[in-house]
C-alpha cells in the first residue's frame, strides 16, 4: 500500500468487454494493496475463465516500486506491456488488471494486438473510477449554535470536506483536511469566528479528492 501523503488509484472491482474481430477481450481491474492481492486477484480470474485464449496481467504496487506484467502467450511486447503503460503513464499504483482474451478466428497484428489491449484496459480502469487519493487530517471543529450558518456557508463556500455534523449543546463539524492545508483551514475558521471556534486534529485518513473521467 501507498504511504505517500497523496497518489492515483482506482477506487473499486470492474469489469469490461471490447470486441475487435470477433475476439473478445475481458479487462477485469482490482484495487490491491499489496503483491500477494495482486496474486491472488490473478488467480481468480485465471480460475473464472480456465477455458481462456489468454489472460494477461500487469499490476503495479506502490510500496517498494512493484511492477509486473505478462504476455501469457501474446507476441513479446503486444499484450502486458500495453496493459501496464495503462498504469504507469498516469500515474495509477495499487491496482491490478487483467485482459482475458477468446480468439475470435481473425488474428489482430502486432499493432492491433497493442491498441486493443491498452483499450481494453483502459475501458477496465476508468470503470472502476480513477482517484486522487490523499492523506487528511480529521478535524473537530465546535461551535456555539449562533456560529451554525456561518460555518455551513464557510464549509460550502471553501470546499471542505464534511464527513458529520453532530448536534449537542454545541455544533461540532467533523472536516478532513489535506495535511498541507490543515493549519491555514484552522487559521481561516478561528478568523471567520473571531475565535470562537473550538479546532482540534482528532486523526488522518486517505480520502478520494479527485476523480478522472478521461
Amino acid at each position: 500500500m501507498s504511504n505517500k501523503d497523496k497518489y492515483k488509484t482506482v477506487k473499486k472491482r470492474s469489469q469490461t468487454t471490447l470486441i475487435e474481430k470477433k475476439s473478445r477481450f475481458i479487462a477485469n481491474v482490482c484495487p490491491v494493496s499489496n503483491e500477494e492481492e495482486a496474486l491472488a486477484f490473478l488467480n481468480e480470474i485465471r480460475s473464472k475463465y480456465p477455458d481462456a485464449t489468454h489472460n494477461v496481467y500487469a499490476y503495479v504496487i506502490d510500496e517498494n516500486n512493484i511492477f509486473r506484467y505478462s504476455d501469457d502467450g501474446e507476441p513479446s511486447g503486444t499484450a502486458g506491456m500495453p496493459v501496464l503503460d495503462t498504469l504507469r503513464k498516469p500515474g495509477i499504483v495499487d491496482v491490478c488488471v487483467v485482459v482475458t482474451r477468446y480468439f475470435g478466428g481473425t488474428l489482430l497484428g502486432t499493432g492491433g494486438l497493442v491498441h486493443t489491449y491498452g483499450a481494453s484496459a483502459k475501458s477496465g480502469l476508468l470503470a472502476s473510477e480513477i482517484v486522487v487519493r490523499q492523506l487528511c487530517d480529521v478535524v473537530s471543529v465546535k461551535v456555539d449554535y449562533s456560529l451554525l450558518g456561518k460555518m455551513q456557508h464557510e464549509i460550502m463556500s471553501k470546499g471542505y470536506l464534511l464527513e458529520d455534523t453532530v448536534y449537542e449543546d454545541d455544533v461540532t463539524f467533523i472536516i478532513s483536511c489535506p495535511i498541507d492545508m490543515t493549519d491555514k483551514i484552522i487559521s481561516d475558521i478561528t478568523d471567520m469566528t473571531n475565535a470562537k471556534a473550538f479546532c482540534e486534529k482528532t486523526g488522518k485518513k486517505y480520502v478520494d479528492t479527485e476523480v478522472e473521467d478521461k
